[in-house]
């Protein structure tokens, strides 16, 4: 691949089951929720022990990305101090990586254990439970900006810390922050 960046993982998170699901009034449920310095990923699978684990409908979206410069600007928009990135359950919350001209691409990243290697899928797209979870307004703030749902196409480990990224398209992580919108297939 021709490009090469450094990035950051800030952040994974690793859940058994949904926590936000139903009626928001009614809160989240009370799951197991566990920030990890590593996971596992599996080919076709996604990360071991996670919630989209091996399930056959999400196989092309096992694992989801989000720039955290992205959720950082839902505060600047909102004018509100946002909480820790793990209210978005996004298992994998980056630093200086701009997401969605991956989309539809395989790019291959390494954390210190080997190149694991991705595609693209579908934007991660916020749901109304960012209102409850953050402030009103905080969905709308999301959209474009909610992160990347993608397809492990190799084993490997990730790790929080220092990450390397091979893409086959030019990425510019001053854009990680910014809002895009466009038709969601690719």
């Amino acid at each position: 691949m021709p490009f090469e960046y450094r990035a950051e993982i800030v952040q994974l998170l690793r859940s058994p089951t949904h926590a936000y699901f139903g009626r928001s009034k009614d809160g989240p449920a009370e799951v197991a929720t566990d920030l990890p310095t590593s996971v596992e990923i599996a080919a076709h699978k996604g990360i071991r022990g996670d919630r989209f684990f091996g399930v056959k409908a999400h196989t092309e979206a096992a694992v989801s990305f989000l720039a955290v410069e992205a959720w950082e600007a839902v505060g600047d928009v909102l004018g509100v101090e946002v909480p820790d990135p793990s209210v978005a359950r996004r298992n994998v919350v980056v630093r200086g990586l701009e997401l969605d001209p991956l989309r539809g691409l395989e790019f291959e990243l390494d954390s210190g254990d080997g190149w694991i290697r991705f595609r693209g899928g579908r934007p991660a797209h916020p749901c109304a439970w960012m209102d409850r979870m953050v402030v009103d307004g905080a969905r709308k703030a999301l959209i474009g900006r909610g992160g990347l749902r993608v397809e492990p196409l190799s084993d490997g480990i990730l790790r929080v810390g220092e990450l390397m990224v091979r893409s086959p398209v030019e990425l510019d992580a001053s854009r990680a922050a910014l809002s895009v919108r466009r038709a969601q297939p690719i």
